[in-house]
């Protein structure tokens, strides 16, 4: 039934391309913050977007939730397209696509209620709460989504994939006196609901590293030999040197192009990052995406060296390369963007010991709380770190934050750890809000980081 109405409104189109894409989304959250239970709400979501192009225009865009009139959405497009004045837009071309993608769940979230699913997360939260009279504030979540797209287009694409994803956050703020510190940790997974049973430990540890932090000393300011942890490592990879490899701000920025000019090199032989949404089971994982381009691996940097950026049709047309199926959409209110699926430094060969052992006083950074990065700027804070004297991880540190510019710390990677991880959470805000991302890779020493503290 559906199909057929969107055959006929893609029929009836008079645009020179045009592309709709259907969605029902629903979701159960339960959040508390502190003892109180802040939210326990079901959501059904329904809608679609329609983009038409004309080449004499621009993109055209109507976005709905009754789906009863896709012909007189697709009509609204192409009447927007037509209204815009714009440089001739080109689409390079992709395979036409038939498939239908479907998810199976141990124990499927949805056949959970809603109680069970406050239960568990009561019980983690209680966890926090008790576990030091110093544990002032938490904040514990649960979120399940479990969303059917429906993707075609004019040139005879039809696509359908069921996108599942779970998740629990647990967040504990500790204070003694004035000095407040938060510790934080989450589980992510395309999964069911026995993925997020079973943590308590890891809210425990959550609770005991809040508590741990209020006793560390701020690391000293200045410069060192700074090894990441994968977490930290990974967020490094997405976050300083992902979005500069997204074409469509290289396209749109005169030093970006100047700076990331493919067959530069960025570093030493022993450091690839690579973009993949085909890898199973990830976060940003999907077969296409949401122009219906095939997704795979994009190696960025290689050996050292730029060799590639990621591409939605439009951005690969303007700059002469291939699609990489990185076009990517928050949901039905949005058009497709460039956008990062699972980001990743590649496993090297040494090991963590070896990476401390010549370090005579250096700065272990483990995970991220966030940070800023502007053009090759950047500066993150990790979310705690250790001293490494003597070639030994030593006491706990806090306030560790590490800035720089990014093209002179790629070059100082030196060493890059055999013990490759993934980020089991992550999510990317660019322009459109949280889209689920992953990250990841293995410990990475880098010399001479300008490390803020006291």
């Amino acid at each position: 039934m559906i199909r057929d109405q969107i055959a006929s409104a893609l029929r009836a189109s008079k645009a020179d391309y045009t592309e709709i894409r259907l969605e029902e989304r629903e979701s159960n959250r339960v959040v508390f913050r502190g003892p109180d239970l802040e939210t326990a709400d079901v959501v059904l979501d329904r809608g679609g977007i329609v983009r038409c192009l004309v080449r004499g225009g621009g993109w055209g865009i109507a976005t709905f939730n009754d789906l009863s009139h896709l012909t007189t959405r697709v009509q609204q497009a192409y009447e927007g397209a037509r209204a815009i004045e714009a440089e001739p837009i080109e689409l390079a071309p992709i395979p036409v696509s038939e498939d239908e993608i479907t998810v199976s769940l141990e124990n499927d979230f949805r056949g959970i209620g809603v109680t069970e699913k406050k239960a568990l997360a009561q019980d983690y939260n209680q966890a926090l709460l008790t576990f030091d009279p110093r544990i002032v504030d938490t904040h514990t979540s649960y979120v399940d989504t479990f969303k059917h797209v429906v993707f075609a287009n004019s040139e005879g694409t039809y696509v359908t994939e069921e996108r599942p994803m779970i998740n629990v956050a647990f967040s504990a703020v500790a204070r003694e006196g004035r000095n407040v510190q938060r510790a934080f940790e989450a589980v992510s997974k395309v999964a069911g609901f026995d993925a997020v049973t079973g943590h308590h430990e890891l809210a425990e540890t959550v609770a005991q590293r809040a508590v741990d932090l209020l006793s560390a000393p701020p690391v000293q300011g200045g410069r060192y030999t700074v090894v990441c942890n994968p977490r930290m490592a990974g967020v490094f990879a997405h976050e300083a040197f992902g979005h500069l490899s997204e074409a469509d701000f290289v396209y749109e920025n005169s030093q970006a192009q100047e700076m990331m000019v493919l067959g530069r090199r960025f570093g030493r032989d022993i450091l690839t990052i690579a973009d993949d949404g085909s890898i199973p089971g990830l976060r940003g994982t999907h077969r296409y995406d949401d122009e219906g381009t095939p997704t795979g691996r994009t190696n960025l940097i290689k050996d050292g060296v730029l060799v590639g950026r990621l591409h939605s049709r439009e951005t690969a047309a303007k700059m002469g390369e291939d699609p990489t199926g990185n076009a990517r959409a928050t949901g039905y209110r949005y058009p497709p963007i460039v956008r990062m699926t699972n980001t990743f430094i590649e496993a090297g060969e040494t090991s963590f010991e070896e990476m401390i052992s010549d370090i005579d006083r250096g700065v272990y950074a483990c995970d991220a709380f966030g940070g800023q990065t502007a053009l090759e700027n950047f500066s993150f804070s990790a979310a705690y770190g250790y001293m490494i004297r003597d070639g030994q991880v030593a006491e706990l540190v806090r306030d560790v934050v590490l800035s720089g510019n990014l093209f002179v710390t790629l070059r100082h990677i030196d060493a890059v750890g055999e013990d490759f991880e993934r980020v089991e959470w992550g999510r990317c805000g660019k322009g459109q809000g949280g889209l689920a991302v992953t990250m990841g890779a293995p410990h990475i020493r880098i010399q001479d980081v300008l490390i803020g503290g006291e």
